[in-house]
């Protein structure tokens, strides 16, 4: 790997990123264009239809054209791993971004339908885009909303789209930090998740989610059994970062 792939404050689109992380938790979006710029990459450039090469490229647009903020390549084989480990039927992912995390869910899961929320509708736009080019468009859906929206996401999850108590095997979060913890316990209330599922959690160091971190701890042979995988930030091996994955012990 180059340094200035390895070393993320020699890429101009970092500190474009830095610049911008306020527009994030507002729009979802850096705010210079680079989500839509990563599909047209991903369509110009991947073979159709090949979720590998799909997720390949975006890899490869992350660290040469533009920094993306999904999990990529190192941390997302945490998520891979975690995702064939739950034997995953059912999945649903908080943050879409551009849809590289449900890409990794549908290839580790080559039988699973995949929801992912998304409170971005122009992100929506982008991840359809690419998941229709990766040829998984069929069983990935993504719903455009919050978690944190009163409980009208979380209804039309169950009253359009079937998720109902125990169904749930994975849950990804990868979304506003600080809802996290408020989102998954959401969740809980419903009763979806079933024992032995598994919640995936990114970015525990960077930019972090303390109180998501501590209730893990508080909770570690109660309600879930938790490993902290140490790894590095997206697209950088200077900055560590971990990725926690939870199961679920009902």
């Amino acid at each position: 790997m180059s340094l200035k792939r390895r070393i993320p404050f020699l890429r101009w689109s970092f500190w474009r990123l830095a610049i911008g992380s306020r527009n994030i938790t507002k729009t979802g979006q850096i705010g210079d264009g680079r989500e839509a710029a990563a599909a047209d990459y991903v369509v110009a450039n991947a073979r159709r239809g090949d979720i590998d090469d799909v997720i390949a490229k975006i890899d490869d647009f992350a660290y040469d054209k533009s920094f993306l903020i999904n999990i990529g390549d190192e941390k997302g084989e945490l998520l891979d791993a975690a995702v064939r480990r739950a034997h995953t039927e059912l999945a649903l992912e908080l943050g879409t971004y551009c849809g590289y995390g449900s890409l990794r869910i549908a290839r580790a899961a080559p039988t699973a339908t995949v929801f992912s929320v998304e409170l971005s509708e122009a992100n929506a736009r982008v991840a359809q885009r690419i998941w229709a080019h990766a040829g998984v468009a069929d069983r990935v859906t993504c719903v455009v909303g919050t978690i944190g929206d009163g409980g009208k996401t979380l209804d039309a999850l169950a009253n359009e789209h079937g998720f109902s108590a125990g169904k749930l095997d994975l849950l990804f979060i990868d979304h506003d930090k600080a809802a996290y913890l408020p989102d998954l316990q959401s969740i809980l209330e419903r009763g979806w998740l079933h024992p032995g599922g598994i919640v995936v959690a990114d970015n525990m160091l960077i930019p972090g989610s303390p109180k998501y971190r501590e209730y893990m701890r508080e909770q570690q042979g109660k309600l879930f059994d938790t490993a902290e995988h140490k790894t590095h930030g997206e697209y950088q091996t200077l900055a560590p970062d971990l990725v926690l994955e939870s199961e679920y012990l009902g």
